[in-house]
């Protein structure tokens, strides 16, 4: 059974979410010793198709996965890239020459329906394709050309936690052997994970800010962006607050006015060009008077009403969503809790192969 966080047990409601999300440094570890020379093979394998463009297939958590990963190729090796949408294919029959492209798909699972039918469309279409998911025997696996085992284990709670930071180290080395790099700058990243999450009670108290929120805002920019995105879903579906998420930029073309000083807004500020171009939105929020909670450097959170200091020195911006979503999958676990409802086992929600 998972290690559960310090003063937890997998009996508590919760205990078994709690648990998962304390096992990601030893996931981390895994992957770094065990999963590396795999995707490095699987990437000079496809490096040597040159592909021309990639597009990106998922759904759920595994989606903002999938835009992490956007971001790397696009940034880090300079491809083109795009999500798709799965229906044009499996439900309207389009047929596109997919020849010269890399289709990704990430699925924690790999039994969804139309991730699958989508896959074999692209396949035969001409495409490359690449299984990325924590389940090597998953229906996925078996039409994709190529996988990648992000090697997380076996996930028993509903919210996703440690197969979406496993996918995202995942993505990040396959990245970077593609663009011919080593990837040793991810080496320092279980220890640092270790050092956020041994502060649980720390969040604790934060979270008793958010018992009563009837609606919050995440935002960030560049990198940041798809934990801005995957922290509204945790919120979402632990603690059934409706969670926006949005880039910054976007923020301020209209959504702005919705801010006031009583619905949280939760801003990840990286350390670099995503948190220099997000400097503009703050300073809006500010002036607004918003209860601002930022996951950061000491001197973003200093500057904000509340936050979580995040141990990023040094820290590559590409590599910093490792690290940015874990004090919101805690903030989401302890939100749940202290509204009295069990994140482990959200409502309306089923986990199953057909599922991500």
């Amino acid at each position: 059974m998972s290690a559960a966080l310090p003063g937890e047990s997998c009996e508590r409601a919760g205990g078994i979410m709690s648990a998962e999300v304390a096992e990601q440094p030893a996931v981390l570890r895994r992957i770094l010793r065990d999963g590396t020379a795999g995707i490095r093979e699987v990437a000079a394998a496809i490096a040597a198709r040159e592909p021309r463009f990639v597009l990106l297939t998922a759904r759920g958590t595994s989606d903002h996965a999938a835009l992490y990963a956007k971001y790397l190729l696009e940034i880090r090796c300079g491809l083109p890239c795009g999500l798709a949408s799965m229906s044009t294919t499996t439900a309207y029959g389009a047929k596109p020459d997919l020849t010269d492209v890399l289709v990704i798909g990430v699925s924690q699972w790999g039994g969804s329906p139309d991730l699958v039918a989508s896959t074999w469309a692209a396949r035969e279409a001409g495409a490359t394709t690449l299984a990325v998911t924590n389940n090597p025997d998953s229906a996925l696996t078996a039409v994709a050309e190529f996988h990648i085992d992000v090697l997380a284990g076996p996930e028993r709670a509903l919210p996703a936690t440690k197969s979406y930071t496993a996918s995202l180290l995942s993505l990040y080395l396959f990245a970077e052997a593609l663009g011919g790099r080593d990837g040793a700058a991810a080496g320092d990243l279980p220890d640092l994970a270790q050092r956020v999450l041994a502060r649980t009670g720390e969040v604790r108290t934060l979270a008793s800010r958010y018992r009563f929120a009837e609606r919050m805002v995440i935002i960030s920019r560049g990198y940041g962006y798809p934990t801005a995105k995957e922290a509204a879903l945790k919120l979402m579906e632990t603690c059934y607050i409706p969670a926006l998420s949005y880039s910054g930029a976007d923020l301020l073309h209209g959504p702005l006015a919705m801010v006031d000083n009583i619905s949280p807004v939760i801003a990840i500020v990286p350390e670099g060009k995503g948190g220099e171009a997000l400097q503009a939105v703050l300073a809006r929020l500010r002036a607004r008077g918003a209860d601002l909670f930022v996951v950061g450097s000491q001197a973003e959170v200093e500057a904000a009403s509340a936050g979580f200091v995040l141990p990023t020195d040094g820290v590559p911006e590409e590599l910093q969503p490792i690290l940015q979503i874990l004090p919101l999958q805690l903030l989401a676990h302890e939100v749940a809790i202290a509204r009295g409802q069990d994140p482990d086992a959200p409502r309306t929600m089923a986990k199953t192969p057909e599922t991500d």
